[in-house]
């Protein structure tokens, strides 16, 4: 146990030594450029710049028509038109459902398999469509009772009483 607390050790120390980085002009030898760095430091800096490009990487991917060149990705304006065909398309094939439904009943006419007594255009084409019953909304007498008992309760008082400004206007 004590090896591994010795190289956890000189790990430790390699890890936060202190060291120079110096940049040298080398025909003078001048100091160009000096910096006092640890591993450590490099590594936090290393780890921070990646993760700082990946982060710019994704949302310059994500929020720009930059994503529409990466395979898998379709452009919005296909999108758009496939959409618009799509809902051509539905509309379409509900026109050619009517038509088709019309014209066999047009062949059991001419065949000689539907009465023509029976045959009305307008039902063949309502066949597809459904039809919403009315419905009756009058009040019956008994729901204008209930609606007269429900304001009388609410209303306890039949004659409201009057402001100040209309009794003098009487006198």
């Amino acid at each position: 146990m004590s090896k591994k607390r010795q190289k956890r050790k000189v790990i430790k120390e390699n890890l936060f030594n202190k060291r120079r980085l110096i940049i040298l002009n080398e025909d003078t030898f001048e100091e160009t450029f000096s910096l006092k760095l640890t591993l450590m430091n490099v590594f936090v800096v290393a780890t921070l710049g990646a993760i700082i490009i990946t982060i710019v990487t994704t949302f310059i991917i994500a929020f720009t028509p930059l994503r529409e060149f990466i395979p898998g990705y379709s452009s919005s304006k296909l999108k758009r038109d496939a959409l618009e065909l799509a809902l051509k398309s539905d509309s379409l094939s509900k026109a050619l459902q009517r038509n088709e439904a019309y014209i066999q009943s047009i062949q059991k006419v001419l065949t000689g398999e539907l009465e023509y007594a029976k045959f009305n255009k307008d039902s063949i084409l309502s066949a597809a469509d459904e039809v919403v019953p009315q419905v009756n909304l009058s009040a019956s007498k008994q729901e204008m009772e209930l609606r007269k008992q429900v304001a009388v309760e609410e209303n306890p008082h039949p004659n409201p009483p009057q402001r100040r400004g209309s009794q003098n206007s009487e006198k």
